[in-house]
């Protein structure tokens, strides 16, 4: 195999690690920046210039942290929990492209990691083992608060991935391929979101449930479960369950703007390629910006409305637009 290429891949998966990493760290800020603003407070500010270090302190201060581990645990799955968390959160995003390619000191680059045939299975793939994380720390830290909080996500998970999937699905179908690529490139000149409406909202609201952001984080129902899964974690390995979570906002969020909102096709693309990557970030941007909102705006939902909303409503309304859609390219094309 060319050294070159493997060279090549490394450096784009280090690029994309360290992308991810730096992301949670500065989304938790982005969080907190907004958050205050809408809710009249300060925010963060010491910390560095405007607070733009606070991510760098808090890090630091949860290596230096203690951990603590429940003499009742079962040790090996109470370590293993969190790393099985973080890690599809970390690779979710190798099938997802950037840009198209670029030349770099007279030599053509592509600017994504891998472009299989099969992307979408891939992400569905992966997204689906955290959930066993989740279960397994509320399982291993022999808490029952802690368990409740692991048995409700793998309910909450299972349950809204299926409309997860009939959003997709929809996507998939317009542009005739799983390639994530072939997707972004089938929206010229006009995205998805055009024709596939339902499918859009479908897929931003089960987003919020799969990575139990708010009005759906019922597994960390502080009220109710005391943290829920998480009760038990302190130091690092609760970081990497908070860097799970927002790794996976990230993510989503880029997911969706390739699927639904051109991913990185924009103006002028074609003449200045480098503008694919800026243009997925203004979008992944512009995503976290309303799941943050609604964070400040909406309350936590009743638990048997979460799932009377995923099973009764989005899954049904996928269903129906799966088939409508099919019967409108069939239509069109016949």
């Amino acid at each position: 195999m060319d050294s070159g290429l493997i060279i090549e891949w490394i450096v784009k998966s280090l690029i994309l690690v360290l992308g991810l990493t730096a992301g949670f760290a500065y989304t938790t800020l982005y969080e907190r920046k907004v958050l205050a603003r809408m809710q009249l407070r300060i925010g963060p500010n010491r910390a560095g210039p405007l607070g733009f270090l606070q991510p760098v302190a808090d890090g630091i201060k949860l290596i230096f942290k203690e951990e603590f581990t429940p003499g009742s645990a079962d040790k090996l799955l109470f370590f293993i929990a969190p790393v099985i968390t973080v890690i599809p959160a970390m690779i979710v995003l190798a099938v997802v492209p950037w840009g198209e390619s670029v030349k770099i000191f007279g030599k053509e680059f592509t600017l994504y990691l891998t472009d299989i045939n099969v992307g979408v299975l891939w992400i569905l793939s992966v997204t689906s083992i955290s959930v066993y994380g989740i279960t397994i720390a509320g399982w291993a830290s022999n808490n029952k608060y802690a368990l409740l909080g692991g048995l409700r996500s793998t309910a909450q998970m299972i349950s809204y991935e299926l409309a997860l999937g009939t959003a997709y699905i929809g996507a998939v179908l317009w542009a005739g391929s799983l390639s994530i690529l072939d997707i972004v490139n089938a929206q010229q000149p006009i995205w998805f979101i055009v024709f596939q409406p339902a499918g859009f909202i479908i897929y931003f609201i089960a987003s919020l449930a799969e990575v139990n952001r708010s009005p759906f984080d019922m597994p960390e129902a502080e009220q109710e479960l005391t943290a829920g899964f998480h009760a038990e974690y302190s130091g690092m390995k609760f970081a990497l369950f908070f860097m799970a979570e927002y790794i996976k906002v990230v993510a989503v969020s880029v997911i969706g703007a390739s699927l639904f909102l051109g991913g990185f096709r924009g103006p002028f693309i074609d003449t200045y390629p480098w503008l694919g990557p800026i243009y997925l970030f203004g979008k992944t941007i512009i995503w976290v910006f309303v799941i943050i909102w609604i964070r400040a705006t909406l309350p936590r939902i009743r638990y048997d409305r979460l799932m009377a909303l995923g099973w009764k409503v989005l899954f049904p309304i996928g269903l129906l637009n799966i088939i409508m859609t099919a019967v409108m390219l069939k239509l069109v094309g016949g």
